[in-house]
């Protein structure tokens, strides 16, 4: 096949011929105007077209990761902001990573429309919108959730001396998005990395294929700074509440052994521990769909940057990048199981939803009725 070369910043890329129109099969790309391919890594100009439903199927599935978002996590921002129970300095980093996931998918408009027309009908624009958005939401993710981690951490492990305040969260929000910018202005002026399509050519995100050390220093640099450190973070703080937790417990236990009574809690105690402890599982869990859902796509983008490109195939690539849209479908249905607050103020704002969650002064005072009426039968007896 006749493909007629050209250098572009330093980056080869093919131009768009009509021999790239074969007989039997067209090659990824073959739509697209001569003036918009070399935004596209030559990487993926040398395989064949995905079959249309391949195509139809993503963006009917984009649809409904993006319908399951911005409902599950407009509803999570609307009662967080709404309920005054909700409205305290810890759940603004709460707020702030639903707001995360609701931009995420407020962006799959470009994927979808480029789906339906097979290929990078958006262009460069769309890309960089794409981009831009998706750079802002993923970093600010991840890094919201390292810090909920740090502020669960201080609840559980220092409640007195670690209390959140709201200029200190409002800080670490500030602080989120100015950690992300840097990246997002490098590839926008293309001054260090851009921005470019990917798999199916369909969605965008950071070069990871072209093959220079600026590249590389790039990849390198962003996955340590929007993946090692958040993890590390999040490992950190939850394993020290975990060995917390546990010593706490032994200590009470062993206490309790010498005084020869059952626990040493009252029902206050019991109801406002295990709230706390549901909060931390939550958030647990939330960091572990962090871990689960962005892993693959920085194993990715780090095969691609130093290791053997022809693993990344269109196919595979697009697989990553179902999974990272997927946690924000996901984030706020985990909030809808296990935050007992957030459980009850859905319970009165919408009551269709079934939802049967138990006050903990209700369980409280029933616990203490009935305890009193015990004795008086007791006594009466």
């Amino acid at each position: 096949m006749n493909i007629s070369m050209k250098l572009y910043k330093n980056v080869s890329t093919a131009l768009r011929p009509e021999a790239r129109l074969g007989s039997e099969s067209r090659l990824l790309g073959w739509n697209v105007p001569p003036e918009e391919i070399h935004h596209i890594p030559e990487h993926w100009l040398q395989y064949e077209e995905p079959q249309a439903s391949l195509h139809y199927l993503l963006a009917m599935l984009y649809i409904f990761f993006t319908i399951m978002s911005l409902l599950g996590n407009g509803l999570v921002i609307w009662v967080f902001t709404a309920a005054k129970s909700l409205r305290t300095p810890s759940n603004i980093l709460v707020i702030n990573l639903a707001i995360c996931d609701f931009f995420m998918m407020f962006k799959t408009p470009v994927f979808i429309y480029n789906s339906f027309m097979r290929g990078y009908a958006l262009g460069n624009l769309g890309c960089q919108i794409y981009g831009i958005i998706g750079s802002y939401t993923g970093i600010g993710a991840s890094a919201t959730n390292a810090f909920i981690a740090y502020d669960r951490y201080n609840v559980i492990t220092r409640p007195l001396e670690g209390k959140m305040t709201q200029g200190k969260a409002l800080l670490m929000v500030i602080f989120i998005y100015l950690y992300a910018t840097p990246f997002v202005v490098a590839c926008v002026t293309e001054s260090w990395g851009r921005f470019v399509p990917e798999g199916y050519l369909t969605s965008c995100t950071f070069d990871y294929l072209t093959d220079n050390f600026d590249t590389r220093l790039f990849v390198g640099t962003i996955f340590f700074f929007s993946f090692v450190c958040p993890t590390t973070m999040i490992i950190y703080y939850y394993s020290q509440i975990v060995g917390h937790v546990f010593s706490h417990e032994k200590a009470l236990r062993d206490q309790a052994k010498k005084m020869n009574v059952e626990s040493l809690r009252s029902n206050v105690d019991k109801s406002k521990d295990t709230a706390e402890i549901r909060i931390a599982k939550a958030a647990i869990t939330i960091c572990f769909l962090f871990f689960v859902s962005w892993t693959p796509y920085g194993v990715m983008s780090l095969i691609g940057a130093f290791g053997d490109k022809s693993l990344l195939t269109p196919g595979v690539t697009m697989i990553p990048a179902c999974t990272c849209k997927m946690v924000a479908c996901v984030d706020p249905f985990v909030y809808a199981i296990s935050h007992p607050k957030y459980r009850l103020e859905l319970q009165k704002r919408c009551p269709w939803l079934a939802i049967n969650e138990k006050s903990g002064e209700a369980s409280t005072t029933a616990s203490t009725t009935t305890q009193e009426q015990s004795q008086q039968q007791t006594t009466a007896a």
